[in-house]
């Protein structure tokens, strides 16, 4: 069974559970900010892990301190899912492990 997209009410109450996190021109979007550019590093590494896990893969975006993700689901018409909330949830749990913020 193919991945539906969410509804927009669908979306907005899963946003709610997780601060920081928006949709932006059709994809679910955060940055972290962290200590260094090590740490950064780091959890784009332990993001990548999870993305393989789940077989569900971000855009990332490293800078010297922050590490941006942006998530869609391309079988789903590049629209927002389950699959990208649970990438983002999965990446919430691992984020403060890094000194994220």
């Amino acid at each position: 069974m193919p991945t539906q997209p969410l509804s927009q009410k669908e979306i907005e109450d899963r946003l709610r559970e997780l601060p920081g996190w928006s949709v932006e021109e059709d994809r679910l979007t955060r940055t972290y900010e962290l200590g260094d550019h090590f740490a950064a590093t780091a959890l784009v590494i332990h993001v990548a892990q999870i993305q393989q896990e789940l077989n569900h893969h971000s855009d990332l975006t490293l800078g010297y301190n922050t590490v941006a993700l942006s998530v869609n689901t391309h079988s789903a018409d590049d629209a927002v899912t389950e699959k990208d909330f649970e990438l983002a949830e999965r990446v919430e749990q691992i984020a403060p492990g890094h000194g994220a913020t």
